[in-house]
């Protein structure tokens, strides 16, 4: 089976309806479309938080297994890497110039 990539929204709030599909609802299904192996990124956010980690990480991983899921890995936000620094660096320079000095 080759590589599908599908994306699904979090931080569903309140009454209003959200975006869909919710990540809850998607990694509840996978298994049942024989989807047994997942990594999960959430690209949306600079550093794990309590949404990264327990509704994603914990809840959402406990979600997929318990539906019949077999892998799910969890890829970690940027948060305080090097790499994820310099990145947030050169934007914010970039979004910045005439503002402020370079450093």
């Amino acid at each position: 089976m080759g590589r599908q990539l599908t994306i699904s929204f979090q931080s569903r709030f309140g009454r209003a309806q959200w975006l869909e599909p919710a990540t809850d609802e998607v990694l509840a299904a996978l298994p049942g479309k024989g989807v047994t192996r997942v990594a999960v990124v959430a690209p949306g956010f600079a550093a794990d938080c309590v949404e990264t980690l327990e509704e994603i990480a914990i809840r959402g991983r406990e979600t997929f297994l318990e539906a019949g899921g077999t892998d799910f890995a969890y890829l970690p936000c940027l948060n305080d890497g090097a790499a994820g620094i310099e990145m947030l660096k050169k934007l914010l320079l970039r979004e910045l110039e005439g503002w402020v000095a370079p450093l």
